[in-house]
C-alpha cells in the first residue's frame, strides 16, 4: 500500500487506510475499536521488522547465523516473534472463526518472549462481541501494509499511520478522546518553543506519548546542528506517567514502534508519584482541564504545594505546582491549561498564581485559538515556566495572543499551520535571546514587566497586554463608500423582499397563510 515516494509524505495514504479500517468497525464503539486496530497495526509492525531480518539471517546461514535464535534479534533491537505469532501464520487463518483466539495467542506469545512488552498488548480479540468476519477482513487489510521493514521505518510509515489513527479515534470519541491525544500542532508548538535537545524530558500525564514522539522528531529534524551548535545530536531521557491503564498501553506501543526507550509508569501522578526524586530539564504536558475529583483533600500537607494549597474542586494549580516541583535548576516547562487558570481568583487560585509570578517563574503565556482540541470546547492557553531566567529577561513575561491564528480543517476543528508555529516560536526565541528583531507587536506580542502584571491584578491573559492590532488604512473616499454601501443595502432589502414573498406563497399552498 506504500508507494515509492522517498520523503515519507504519502498524500492521502493514512486517510485511505483509515477509511478502509473504519468501514470494518460496524456498530463497535470507537473507544473499543481503537485497541483492536492499533494492536493489529503494532503486531504487523514487529512482524515486518522480524521477517526482514529473518530473511537476512537465512541468507547468512553458511556464516553461522541462526534465524531462529531470539538473541540474534535482540542484539539488533528487533522484537523476537515466535512462530505462532508471525503475521503469515495469522493471515492464513484470517477467514477462520477462531481468528480472535489466534491473535490473542500471538499477543501472549510476544509478551512472553519480550519482557519490555509485558502487559502492553491487547489480548481480547476472542471476545464474542467482536465480529470475527470483520476482524479477518481487518487482518487482510493490514496484510497489504508494509510498516516495519527498513524502507518503511525510514519513512516512519507506521509512526504516521499510528499518529493519524490516534487523531481520528480522538475525534470519533469526542470528549473522551482528549484523555489520550493532544493535537499534533499543539504538541509541535510546545516542543518548538522549549527545544528539548539534551537532558531529562518529563510528562506527568503522558497520554499516548505524543510529547515524547514530537521531542524525538524535533531532535532528528535538527540533527545537523542547524544553527544549534550540534546540540540536537545529544541524547534525551524520557520519563512519563499515565493513570489510565489502556492509555498507558497505547503510549508504550507508540514509543516502541519508533524505537524510543523511556520510563513510562502507570498510576495516579498526584497520589502515586512514580518519580518523586526526578528533576527534569524539560517538562511537556497537557493535563486534563479543571478536574474536580482529583482527591486534593487527601493531599493538603503535600510538599509539592510550595505556592499554596490547590483547591479540592480544581486540579489546575496542583498540576502547575507538581511540574514546578519536578523542574530542575535551569529547567523549562511548557504545558496546556484552561484559560481560566490565567485569571481565576476562586478558592485561592489567584493567590497561588500571584506567588508563582512574584517568584519570577513565568517566562511566556500564549493564548490559543478555539476549536483545537477534540476533548473540549473550553478555550486553552500555553504556560511556559523557567527556572533561572537570563539576566536580560528577569522580571519580564512575554505575552503572545494567537487567538486569530490557525485554519479550519473541518467544520469543528482548527489547527495551527507550520507557519503559525514558526512565527510564535521565533517570536519567543527572539525575545529570550534579546535578538534585535524582537519588537512588541500590537495585537500579537508584548514584553511586560512584573510591575505591569501587578497593575493588572496578576491576571495573565495575553489580550490584556498586547492590545489591539492597528486598523488598516481605509483610503476609499467617504462619498464613494456611502454610495457603495447604500447600493448594497438596497440590494439586500430587495433580496429580503423576494424571500418573504416566496415564503408567503409556500405557506399559502400549505394552507397556513391568513
Amino acid at each position: 500500500m506504500a508507494n515509492s515516494q522517498t520523503n515519507g509524505a504519502i498524500l492521502g495514504f493514512e486517510k485511505e487506510l483509515w477509511a478502509s479500517a473504519d468501514t470494518l468497525r460496524g456498530s463497535m464503539d470507537a473507544a473499543e475499536y481503537k485497541h483492536v486496530v492499533l494492536g493489529l497495526i503494532f503486531l504487523k509492525y514487529i512482524s515486518d521488522a522480524f521477517e526482514e531480518y529473518h530473511a537476512q539471517l537465512e541468507s547468512e546461514r553458511d556464516e553461522g547465523a541462526d534465524p531462529e535464535d531470539p538473541d540474534e534479534y535482540r542484539a539488533k533491537n528487533i522484537f523476537w516473534v515466535p512462530p505462532e505469532a508471525r503475521w503469515q501464520q495469522i493471515q492464513s487463518q484470517a477467514r477462520q472463526p477462531t481468528i480472535g483466539k489466534v491473535i490473542d495467542d500471538a499477543m501472549v506469545a510476544i509478551e512472553r518472549d519480550n519482557p519490555a512488552l509485558k502487559g502492553v498488548l491487547p489480548k481480547d480479540y476472542a471476545r464474542p462481541a467482536l465480529d470475527k468476519q470483520r476482524l479477518g477482513q481487518l487482518v487482510d487489510l493490514m496484510s497489504n501494509l508494509q510498516v516495519g521493514n527498513e524502507t518503511a521505518r525510514e519513512k516512519d510509515i507506521l509512526g504516521r499511520v499510528y499518529e493519524y489513527f490516534l487523531g481520528q479515534f480522538a475525534s470519533a470519541e469526542g470528549k473522551k478522546g482528549g484523555e489520550f491525544y493532544t493535537p499534533q500542532c499543539v504538541v509541535k508548538l510546545l516542543v518548538e518553543m522549549i527545544e528539548p535537545y539534551r537532558g531529562r524530558v518529563y510528562d506527568p500525564c503522558c497520554g499516548s506519548g505524543g510529547m515524547f514522539v514530537q521531542s524525538m522528531n524535533f531532535i532528528r529534524a535538527h540533527a545537523t546542528g542547524n544553527g544549534n551548535g550540534g546540540r540536537a545530536k545529544a541524547d534525551i531521557s524520557i520519563y512519563g506517567q499515565e493513570s489510565n491503564y489502556n492509555t498507558w498501553r497505547l503510549c508504550k506501543m507508540n514509543l516502541a514502534i519508533r524505537g524510543i526507550e523511556g520510563q513510562i509508569a502507570q498510576g495516579d501522578t498526584f497520589h502515586d508519584d512514580r518519580f518523586p526524586d526526578l528533576r527534569a530539564d524539560y517538562i511537556l504536558a497537557n493535563p486534563p482541564f479543571n478536574v474536580s475529583d482529583w482527591g486534593g483533600e487527601r493531599l493538603r500537607e503535600d510538599k509539592r504545594w510550595k505556592y499554596g494549597i490547590p483547591p479540592d474542586g480544581n486540579a489546575n494549580f496542583a498540576w502547575v505546582q507538581h511540574m514546578i516541583y519536578h523542574l530542575a535548576p535551569g529547567g523549562v516547562a511548557g504545558f496546556v491549561l484552561a484559560n481560566g487558570s490565567m485569571s481565576s481568583n476562586q478558592s485561592g487560585e489567584g493567590d497561588i498564581r500571584r506567588a508563582i509570578i512574584e517568584d519570577d517563574l513565568i517566562d511566556c503565556m500564549v493564548a490559543l485559538p478555539g476549536q483545537l482540541f477534540y476533548s473540549t470546547q473550553i478555550p486553552a492557553c500555553l504556560w511556559f515556566l523557567r527556572r533561572g531566567k537570563s539576566e536580560l529577561r528577569c522580571g519580564q513575561v512575554l505575552f503572545i495572543d494567537a487567538r486569530q491564528m490557525g485554519r479550519m480543517v473541518d467544520r469543528t476543528h482548527r489547527e495551527l499551520t507550520d507557519e503559525d508555529i514558526r512565527k510564535i516560536a521565533d517570536t519567543y526565541h527572539a525575545w529570550r535571546t534579546g535578538d534585535a528583531q524582537y519588537v512588541d507587536v500590537p495585537g500579537f506580542c508584548k514584553s511586560a514587566t512584573l510591575e505591569e502584571i501587578r497593575k493588572h491584578g496578576y491576571v495573565l491573559t495575553p489580550g490584556r497586554y498586547v492590545g489591539t492590532a492597528p486598523r488598516e488604512e481605509d483610503d476609499e473616499p467617504f462619498e464613494e463608500k456611502m454610495r457603495r454601501l447604500t447600493a448594497e443595502w438596497h440590494a439586500q432589502v430587495e433580496e429580503a423582499r423576494k424571500l418573504d414573498e416566496e415564503i408567503r406563497r409556500n405557506l399559502e399552498e400549505l394552507g397556513f397563510w391568513r
